[in-house]
């Protein structure tokens, strides 16, 4: 009987609960256009119906609830919202690379962590819904993603890596200062020597809530020790560090601008090479054959070569050198047939323009559907997140960004967003 009593007051308190549960607010918006980041076309009129967070209706002959609240956008495209699978959300720009570069250095934590939040606000602002962070010192990007999750801070959703992982002298290591005056780092920041230190940065990493993990395969253009190509991890180092990620169910990131790198990496089992200016015609294909993603950070290569003036000289010749190699190397990629993901490399630009990635690859020869399609397909596969987000469909998070005009016939409408909603809340509004 105390069963039966206890059973019927849970079911009681339950039907009540419910009962007193305020129904979802549904949210209507309206365009000329909508590119459902799925088909790769265009279909008109662009409704999109969102209940909560969700989407639960899209199209034209999408069923209108009578107590919706609707947003006309008039001439626009409803779009998803943009997938960034490489930025540096918890870095900073500074258009002075030197003085930004050692005033970071002087920062603590928390107060890193605040430039980190508004990096994020102008992320979100500009469109982007979800991110990849590949690389952040502190661990400052695990406790950015988190406050995000939490309601915190404001800002896109968050896979985040936690420190990059590399060797000694290496990109992912810090630059060459006097050892008695900067502790040289280990395995718990990510630099490693040897297959087993390699193998324990990753679980550093991962023990402290890395989403993925990023390594510097080779040499890089902003860092002023290491030549750009030159590979800078063993193939043993390589396995360790795929083996131990794979395992834990965490995909690997590799930062290369080398081939001879590149190719050791995708060789190992990596999921994504990152820049990619050196790679030749054979790793290409490789990659292809291998399902490896491509991130081509093409705006990046574009400033970091408009800056190269102002660089100290060593990095601002590997600058030149490699936005050069990236011109060929990209078209070349498109012509093979490589599985591309949209990415920014943002912090080495202003945080907030990343859109501006979709007509940089257009202007190389990507179309403008193709180019979408790199953050509603490729991004969104890359991240493991295309299930719940990435397209316009009905049960996906509504995460939804509005552009003036024809956004095929003006990719660069992406640049100047009217409307912003991750998750079924409007974070930027006409």
């Amino acid at each position: 009987m105390r069963h039966v009593i206890v059973f019927f007051c849970g079911a009681l308190i339950a039907s009540l609960a419910h009962a007193q549960a305020p129904a979802e607010k549904v949210t209507v918006l309206k365009a000329a256009h909508l590119f459902d980041g799925a088909s790769g076309r265009l279909s008109e009129p662009g409704v999109v119906v969102v209940r909560g967070r969700h989407i639960v209706a899209v199209g034209a002959g999408a069923e209108i609830p009578a107590d919706s609240a609707v947003i006309d956008l008039g001439d626009a495209t409803l779009m998803p919202g943009i997938i960034d699978a490489h930025t540096h959300i918890a870095y900073d720009y500074e258009a002075d690379w030197a003085q930004g570069f050692y005033e970071g250095m002087l920062r603590f934590p928390v107060e890193q962590s605040f430039h980190a939040a508004r990096n994020a606000r102008l992320a979100l602002q500009a469109g982007v819904t979800s991110a990849r962070e590949l690389g952040a010192g502190d661990f400052i990007d695990i406790a950015l993603r988190n406050a995000i999750e939490q309601g915190l801070s404001e800002g896109p959703r968050m896979l985040v890596a936690g420190h990059s992982i590399g060797s000694t002298g290496g990109h992912c290591d810090n630059s060459p200062f006097p050892p008695e005056r900067v502790k040289p780092s280990g395995p718990i920041e990510g630099v490693c020597n040897g297959p087993e230190e390699c193998r324990a940065a990753v679980r550093y990493q991962m023990k402290w809530g890395a989403d993925v993990i990023k390594i510097c395969a080779s040499g890089g253009v902003l860092s002023e020790s290491d030549p750009v190509d030159v590979p800078q991890l063993t193939p043993a180092e390589l396995n360790a560090i795929m083996s131990e990620a794979h395992a834990w169910g965490r995909k690997v990131a590799a930062h290369s601008h080398g081939d001879a790198a590149a190719r050791l990496a995708v060789e190992a089992g990596v999921d994504s090479i990152e820049h990619g200016s050196f790679l030749g015609a054979d790793t290409l294909k490789l990659m292809k054959a291998k399902g490896v993603y491509l991130v081509p950070t093409r705006m990046t290569q574009l400033w970091v070569q408009d800056k190269a003036d102002t660089y100290p000289p060593k990095i601002g010749d590997k600058a030149r050198a490699a936005a050069a190699a990236h011109t060929v190397m990209f078209k070349q990629a498109l012509r093979i047939g490589v599985p591309i993901a949209f990415g920014t490399d943002a912090a080495v630009y202003p945080h907030g323009l990343n859109a501006q990635e979709f007509g940089d690859m257009v202007d190389m020869g990507m179309s403008p559907s193709a180019a979408l399609l790199s953050s509603s397909q490729g991004a969104a596969k890359l991240l493991g997140i295309d299930a719940e987000t990435g397209t316009l469909s009905v049960g996906k998070f509504a995460d939804v960004l509005a552009v003036p005009g024809n956004v095929l016939a003006n990719v660069r409408a992406t640049q100047t967003p009217l409307l912003v909603m991750k998750q079924g809340a409007i974070v930027r509004r006409p």
